[in-house]
């Protein structure tokens, strides 16, 4: 169909990029700060062998079968008068509602990354930090502004093509990524009290988890491992569809799983250290990485360089995302469409372009906006993509990859174990056909209920 990577390393730094996002670096360690900690990491572990690898793997396997982006993909595997190429297009629609509101927060991070750069938190007091950000959420010039250089940023890098925008941007992202996640947790662990922090985040300690509740951690343990590989929209079956053959998926797959928790536990090492350091309690929520870090350092020696570096970090953690969908919208527009590159791209701009700014004036000029329970506008597209069509995509995978009224799992499987490497055991089809979908199922029901 289209292009592939120039290598095995850019493929899955790649796939690691579109996994690895600001659900990594900045939902995961307050998650786990509001849920206990150590014991939450390991259920997390658990649940992401259980349940994030398996439908990973589903995804890169129904692209790689097929070369096409997720519509043309199911109406080459389904049988003659089936519709599952409909939650094709439900994918696609939630790859631009994430886009929607995701390019704002990545926005955001450009933002704080420009304010530590020039020094716009020097001599600002730890009263003072809320303030930098409510003037931002309060501005829809600069909060527009931010949020529509990501998205031309974006569209400009995929418009180069797969090996030489794509990959060439995300493999340098990635690479700067490592290196950066190695200087800031240095940087963490050195400073006095750290390993109070560290004590918190990696011992395991029971009364933490009781403080949080039991239930509660088990389930937020589930939905992250789940939700942290960004499977159920198909923003990763695009990737299998530039796989080789040369190599079997669910090796592929583990890997891509393995770099993307790497980031989001030396992620927590960066932060609970900090937070521990500075006397801040970890279990601040989302306001964590926009009011409490720059609290920690505005207050740390150097604290302008780290705080540049640290949203240097999530900047590249964000734009790995943003461009890895991207790709995702530019090339279903190709593939179904019969656009070139170029007019996909400048198709899917100007309709971002437009479509990202709700999510913007949802935080000033339409503040009395509220959807959905009454849930502001960001809220409201987050709620739609990561509780209901994430969930429900990879209930429908699961399904459409393990019974023979979909695809079927033996057909599957050969995909999965065609090329060199780790091969899944044809044992495993019961859990596939019977327990991983309950698993999936009961993600869904608990995030419809009334928190």
């Amino acid at each position: 169909m289209k292009e592939g990577f120039r290598s095995r390393l850019g493929f899955i730094l790649v796939s690691a990029g579109c996994a690895v996002g600001i659900g990594n670096v900045w939902k995961f360690p307050y998650i786990a700060g509001e849920n206990g900690g150590a014991i939450f990491v390991l259920f997390y572990l658990i649940f992401l062998v259980l349940m994030g690898v398996p439908v990973l793997t589903m995804e890169l396997a129904i692209g790689r079968a097929t070369g096409h982006t997720i519509i043309k993909a199911y109406q080459t595997l389904e049988r003659p008068g089936h519709k599952w190429h409909l939650h094709g297009w439900l994918c696609m629609a939630g790859c631009y509602i994430l886009m929607m509101y995701y390019t704002t927060v990545a926005g955001w991070m450009v933002a704080y990354f420009w304010y530590f750069l020039t020094g716009r938190f020097e001599n600002v007091t730890t009263k003072g930090v809320p303030d930098i950000f409510n003037s931002l959420m309060a501005s829809p010039v600069e909060m527009t502004i931010y949020t529509e250089l990501v998205v031309l940023v974006g569209f400009i890098v995929v418009s180069f093509g797969v090996k030489n925008g794509l990959e060439r941007v995300n493999k340098t992202m990635m690479i700067g990524l490592l290196v950066l996640i190695a200087v800031l947790v240095i940087n963490s662990v050195t400073l006095p009290n750290a390993s109070k922090g560290l004590s918190f985040y990696l011992m395991p300690n029971w009364a933490n988890v009781e403080k949080a509740g039991f239930l509660k951690m088990i389930s937020a343990a589930m939905n992250h491992s789940f939700f942290t590989l960004s499977i159920g929209i198909a923003t990763m079956e695009i990737f299998g569809s530039y796989m080789s053959k040369k190599k079997a998926i669910t090796g592929e797959a583990v890997r891509i799983a393995s770099l993307d928790t790497f980031v989001a536990i030396m992620s927590g090492l960066i932060i609970f250290p900090a937070c521990f350091s500075y006397g801040i309690e970890p279990d601040q929520g989302p306001s964590l990485i926009f009011i409490t870090l720059p609290s920690v350092f505005v207050n740390m020696p150097g604290g302008r360089v780290w705080g540049t570096l640290f949203f240097l970090f999530m900047l590249f953690a964000s734009f790995s995302t943003v461009t890895a969908v991207f790709e995702n919208i530019v090339g279903a527009s190709i593939d179904n469409m019969g656009f070139s590159r170029i007019k996909s791209v400048i198709f899917n701009l100007v309709f971002l372009v437009f479509a990202s700014l709700p999510c913007v004036l949802g935080h000033n000029l339409w503040s009395n906006v509220h959807l959905l329970g009454g849930r502001d506008i960001l809220s409201a597209e987050d709620f739609v993509v990561g509780n209901i069509l994430l969930p429900l995509g990879a209930f429908i995978f699961s399904i459409f990859c393990s019974y023979k009224f979909g695809w079927g799992a033996d057909k599957c499987l050969d995909e999965i174990n065609t090329g060199e490497g780790f091969k899944m055991t044809s044992k495993l089809t019961w859990y596939f056909k019977y327990v991983l979908p309950v698993l999936i199922f009961v993600i869904l029901i608990n995030g419809l209920l009334p928190e």
